[in-house]
C-alpha cells in the first residue's frame, strides 16, 4: 500500500470536511431578534431607545447567546402582528417570546423547552369570597381578560365555552374593572399581573391565587427563511433552554424587570404636565 497516497487522501479528506464543519458551528453570528412590544415585564420597547426592546426574554437570550458567542440585536418591529410577519419572511431571524400555535409550525421552528414559562393566575379583590380551586369554579363568575394575553389554544377553547369573560385593551382597564367590582376576577399572567398592580399602586387591593389557570411557554422561535436556521443553532439553543430552569437566573432576571418597569412607569408619571 503506497502510504503517501493513503495520507493524500486523508489530508484532501480533512481539508474538505473541515471547512464545512467550521461553516456549520459559526455561519451565524449575529441574530436580529423581535418579539411583542408591550408584554412587561418580559418584553417591550426600550423608552431610552425605542428601536430597541427591553425586558426579562431580552436579558435572558442575550446571556444564552453570548454563551454561544452569538451577537443578539433585540429591535422593535412594530406591534405583535408586524413581528410575526417580519420573522416569517426572514427579514428577522427570532421571535423571543413566540406561543406554541400549530398553524405558525409552517414557518418557525419552536425552540423547546420554552424560554419562560408564563403562569396565568387568577386575581381577585382582597375582600373577594370567590373559592378556586381549578378552572372550572370560575363558572358563572364575571371575569375579565386583556386582548394581549396569550393563552395556550386548549384552555382558550375551554374559556370560550365554560367561562363568562370580558376583553379588555389591556390589563390596566382589566384591573379597574375588577376594583370597580364590574367582574370578580381577571386572568393575568403572575408576573405581568405583579408589574401591572405595582405600577398602578394596586397591590394592597389585590391577591393572586396561587394555582395557575394556564401555563402557556414564550418559546423561542426561528424563522424557516432565516439565514442562521441550522441544527447546530437549534441544538445549541435547545441545550441552553434545558439549563435555564437549574440556574436560578430566571427569577431574579424577571424581578429586575419588574422593578425597572415600575421605575420606568414613575419616571414616565414624574415627567408628565400637570394639567
Amino acid at each position: 500500500m503506497d502510504l503517501r497516497r493513503v495520507f493524500g487522501w486523508s489530508l484532501l479528506l480533512g481539508l474538505t470536511v473541515l471547512p464545512t464543519l467550521s461553516v456549520a458551528a459559526g455561519k451565524c453570528e449575529r441574530l436580529v431578534v423581535t418579539g411583542s412590544p408591550d408584554a412587561p415585564p418580559y418584553l417591550w420597547q426600550d423608552p431610552q431607545n425605542p428601536k430597541h426592546l427591553i425586558g426579562a426574554s431580552a436579558d435572558l437570550l442575550q446571556q444564552v447567546a453570548g454563551e454561544l458567542g452569538i451577537k443578539v440585536d433585540i429591535l422593535y418591529a412594530g406591534k405583535r402582528s408586524q413581528a410575526l410577519d417580519e420573522v416569517r419572511s426572514g427579514r428577522m431571524d427570532m421571535l423571543a417570546d413566540a406561543p406554541l400555535t400549530v398553524s405558525e409550525l409552517e414557518t418557525l421552528d419552536y425552540i423547546h423547552p420554552p424560554l419562560l414559562e408564563n403562569d396565568y393566575l387568577v386575581w381577585t379583590r382582597k375582600d373577594s369570597s370567590l373559592v378556586y380551586n381549578e378552572a372550572q369554579d370560575l363558572h358563572g363568575h364575571p371575569g375579565a381578560l386583556s386582548e394581549k394575553s396569550r393563552i395556550t389554544q386548549a384552555f382558550g377553547t375551554f374559556a370560550e365555552q365554560q367561562l363568562t369573560l370580558v376583553r379588555t385593551p389591556n390589563l390596566t382597564q382589566a384591573f379597574q374593572k375588577l376594583l370597580l367590582g364590574e367582574v370578580e376576577f381577571v386572568l393575568a399572567g403572575r408576573y405581568s399581573g405583579m408589574a401591572a398592580a405595582q405600577t398602578l399602586s394596586m397591590a394592597n387591593d389585590l391577591v393572586a391565587r396561587p394555582q395557575p389557570v394556564d401555563k402557556p411557554g414564550l418559546f423561542l422561535a426561528v424563522s424557516h427563511n432565516s439565514a442562521c436556521n441550522d441544527p447546530w443553532l437549534r441544538g445549541q439553543l435547545a441545550k441552553k433552554m434545558t439549563e435555564l430552569p437549574a440556574s436560578g437566573l430566571t427569577e431574579a432576571v424577571l424581578q429586575r424587570n419588574i422593578e425597572r418597569w415600575k421605575a420606568q412607569q414613575q419616571q414616565q408619571a414624574a415627567s408628565t404636565p400637570k394639567q
